[in-house]
């Protein structure tokens, strides 16, 4: 799951004293010549404007077409097409319904496919029901993203899930928001993918073949790696400013075509009558019947699921975002949830399901039981040179987060300082280095973490969600061009609640 999305936002205001802090505006016409050049993507608008109190008030307007408060909100992340041009006032249309569609696809096809059907298999025990829990993860995750999409249209502002957790409950949540993505969520995300990438390189070097477990690759070895990876993107990050513009679209391309090979392969073997036994078996045979069994392969789903709610972080840039943003949403939905369950079918008609379940690196191993050692080796640096392109990126608006809250002392000033000669955020990129390193050591490997990253994201998306059904009773007469059903809000309520309680891990 790569994290190129444009224009992230967090509430600028203190949650307590309802002002903006005193340090000094990210405008456009700051005197700071050092930073205003090198980081314009990370400018805020310097002008607080009349009292918003509306905004976060007892008494909104029937529409928010007039209800602003992008002035109070801080860019996190960068552009999905151009890392370095980022700008925090967004005023042009610049993403049509074809765009918003490949964006959301392109976010959501990422490491999770190509790691997540091990840990799927692992807890499920059987195809059939593995199949169910992919299934059951995007039809979940189809209940939120339609939510979100009421709530785009409703509210077509930048800033996805802060903008409307500011709207429903005020700046303190939004504000939690941004503190959690600064220390567990940005760093978690990216000590998975840098595990992820470092199974997968691995796995070429140690030759580990498809039968045996992953753990038989030493830890120390997995560990190290994927903390070289985060090293390697950290100075990436401070010596240039334009590799990930240069890079994004190559990286987006080979885990596309990654996925299709799996996809158009397992069809022809198929075709074939080349089915492995997990196919001529029964498809529901010794399926597990432990809850929180399929409780963890839903985070597992989940995960590689992640990035449905990315159109609505751009909602101001596209064009008509009160019809665009739900059918860019229901497309991408219906194109992502039929690609997923058609690779994790083909992974079945290669390999065996007890292959699957004790594998984190299934691409490698779908590829040689094909091709052979070339074949896995193919795959294996096509999914590694996905993954560390998707950490490049998510890397990079992670330390520009960390550099905007800096800057706005809700972290040390430190952090919120440039390199003197690179002009990129030097501090605020090794203390994000530092945080997710540490989530790679003492951290079980990436099963754990991806349950760790899912709980503490999904969180936020229930309270999101459920804010929309708090504004359908507390403001019935706001303007809503796009009105999903009202048990889709629930459902995805429902099934959060019973899925993400503490008793459903046990």
């Amino acid at each position: 799951m790569s994290s190129f999305a444009r224009d992230e936002y967090v509430v600028l205001k203190s949650p307590l004293t309802q002002r903006y802090p005193d340090s000094p505006p990210l405008s456009r016409h700051s005197h700071d010549s050092e930073d205003s050049e090198s980081l314009r993507a990370l400018e805020v608008s310097s002008e607080a404007g009349p009292s918003r109190q509306g905004a976060y008030g007892r008494s909104r307007s029937y529409s928010v077409s007039g209800f602003d408060f992008q002035h109070d909100l801080l860019p996190l992340s960068a552009s999905v097409t151009d890392p370095g041009t980022v700008h925090g006032d967004s005023g042009e249309k610049n993403i049509g319904l074809v765009n918003g569609i490949a964006l959301i696809v392109g976010l959501q096809i990422g490491s999770g496919i190509f790691s997540s059907p091990g840990v799927v298999v692992a807890n499920t025990h059987s195809a059939g029901a593995s199949l169910l829990v992919w299934l059951a993860s995007g039809l979940l995750a189809w209940t939120g993203a339609s939510s979100f999409a009421e709530l785009g249209s409703a509210i077509p502002q930048n800033g996805g899930a802060q903008a409307y957790l500011a709207y429903a409950y005020g700046p303190i949540v939004s504000y939690l928001f941004a503190w959690t993505a600064i220390i567990a969520l940005k760093p978690g995300g990216n000590a998975v993918i840098s595990l992820i990438f470092a199974e997968y390189l691995n796995r070429i070097f140690w030759n580990t073949s498809a039968e045996v477990s992953a753990d038989d690759i030493p830890q120390w070895a997995i560990k190290l790696t994927a903390t070289g990876a985060v090293i390697l993107v950290t100075i990436l990050c401070v010596a240039t400013r334009k590799l990930g513009t240069r890079v994004a679209v190559v990286f987006t391309t080979v885990k596309v075509t990654a996925l299709i090979l799996v996809t158009v392969l397992g069809v022809v073997q198929l075709a074939r009558g080349k089915a492995s036994a997990s196919l001529r078996q029964p498809w529901f045979e010794k399926s597990s019947t432990s809850l929180s069994a399929y409780s963890l392969a839903l985070y597992s789903g989940l995960w590689a699921f992640d990035g449905w709610d990315q159109a609505n972080y751009v909602g101001g840039e596209i064009h008509h975002p009160e019809k665009n943003i739900p059918r860019a949403i229901h497309s991408s939905m219906l194109i992502v949830t039929l690609l997923f369950l058609l690779a994790n079918l083909s992974y079945f008609v290669v390999l065996d399901k007890d292959v699957v379940g004790v594998s984190n690196t299934v691409a490698m191993d779908f590829g040689r039981t094909l091709f052979g050692h070339v074949g896995g080796t193919l795959f294996a640096v096509m999914v590694a040179v996905s993954c560390f392109g998707a950490l490049n990126g998510s890397f990079f608006t992670s330390s520009r987060l960390v550099y905007a809250a800096g800057r706005e002392r809700y972290l040390p000033a430190i952090f919120g300082r440039l390199h003197s000669t690179r002009k990129t955020p030097l501090n605020a990129s090794l203390l994000q280095a530092a945080i997710t390193i540490c989530f790679i050591v003492i951290g079980g490997g990436f099963r754990s973490l991806i349950n760790f990253s899912v709980v503490a994201s999904w969180a936020f998306y229930f309270l999101t969600v459920l804010g929309l059904v708090i504004l359908r009773v507390k403001e019935p007469t706001l303007e809503r061009p796009y009105k999903t059903w009202i048990l889709t809000p629930l459902t995805f309520c429902a099934v959060h609640k019973s899925c993400f309680s503490p008793s459903s891990s046990h």
